[in-house]
This record gives structure tokens, sequence and C-alpha cells, in this order.
């Protein structure tokens, strides 16, 4: 069975290290899974005024994670914290009240940076977040990517293989996990 994914990327940067892991996870992912890569350009700041007719693209963002399986977060770290974008996202997707887009998905976290911690401060603020709105959040392996800003070509294509190998691991055991869950 093939299961589909989200993979939100969280920053809006053109040569986002997060844009770049998602799109080595979609070359990665073994078969059983179907990656659909969600930035999140053009989607407007939640308020809640709006929540009785909401925006086209709340409603777009939303059917989007609907109809996945399951959620993967790539997010980079700002501030010890997740992108201001990335919260807004979440805003949008768990709203109304009762009715959020994440419930019942499988959810991965990817925390990354190119500095020496990984993303960790933010893979842990979605931990905190997320509970409540998503569905299970899929503790181990754990995979907080650093130094990435030198792990891949002018292309965008991974050249790193220490890391391509993190990356096959971690998407194998997002992939058994999401299986687990949707069953």
């Amino acid at each position: 069975m093939t299961h589909s994914v989200a993979v939100i990327v969280g920053s809006l940067r053109k040569e986002s290290f997060s844009l770049k892991i998602a799109k080595a996870f979609a070359k990665l992912a073994p078969s059983s899974l179907k990656l659909e890569i969600v930035t999140l350009h053009g989607l407007s700041f939640f308020n809640q005024d709006l929540e009785a007719n909401p925006p086209a693209d709340w409603l777009k963002f939303r059917e989007t994670i609907q109809k996945a399986d399951a959620v993967l977060f790539v997010t980079p770290e700002y501030n010890r914290s997740i992108p201001g974008v990335l919260k807004n996202a979440i805003d949008v997707g768990s709203r109304p009240p009762g009715k959020s887009s994440f419930l019942g998905k499988a959810i991965g976290i990817v925390g990354n940076s190119p500095g020496p911690l990984g993303g960790v401060c933010a893979a842990m603020n979605l931990k905190q977040i997320l509970p409540g709105y998503s569905g299970p959040i899929m503790q181990q392996p754990e995979i907080y990517l650093n130094g990435v800003g030198d792990a891949f070509d002018d292309k965008g294509d991974l050249t790193k293989e220490s890391l391509e190998k993190v990356l096959r691991d971690y998407i194998t055991a997002f992939a058994a996990w999401v299986d687990r869950i949707k069953k």
C-alpha cells in the first residue's frame, strides 16, 4: 500500500536547506511513500476574524494536509524555535477548533541547521506545539541534521554520503511508522 505524505517545508528561502532536504527525501523514499512537497509561499496570516469565511489559500492548505496520510515537517531553527511561517501554517491547518487537518496523521519531525545543533530546539518546539492538534509523532529515530550548509551542490543535489545514509534510514523508519499508524 502506498501512503501519501505532505512534506511541509518550514522556510521560505529560495535556496533553503529545508527545501533541499525535502527534495532529497522525495528521491530516497521507499516506494510505499508518495511525498508531496508543500511550501508555505502565499499562505496568508492566520486571523480568527476570517474563520467564518476562510481565504482560499487556507482552504487549499488544509485540503492538502487532509488528503495526506502523514505529515513530515522539515524545519530550520530560528532563534531557538520554529520559523514564524511554520507556526502560522500550523495555526491555519489546526483550525477551526476540533477540526484540525493534522488529526489522525502520522507525524515526523526533521530539524536542520548549518550550525552544530541541527535544529534540535525547533524540533523540540514542534513536539510541544503539535500534541492535541495532530496524530501521533514518531519518537524514534530522532533526526537533527547539523552542518547541512555544505551537503548540497549548486543544483541542490545531495553530495554528502553520510547525510544520504541518515536521510535514507530516517525515511525508511518513517515509512514503517506511517504503515503502522495507518493500518
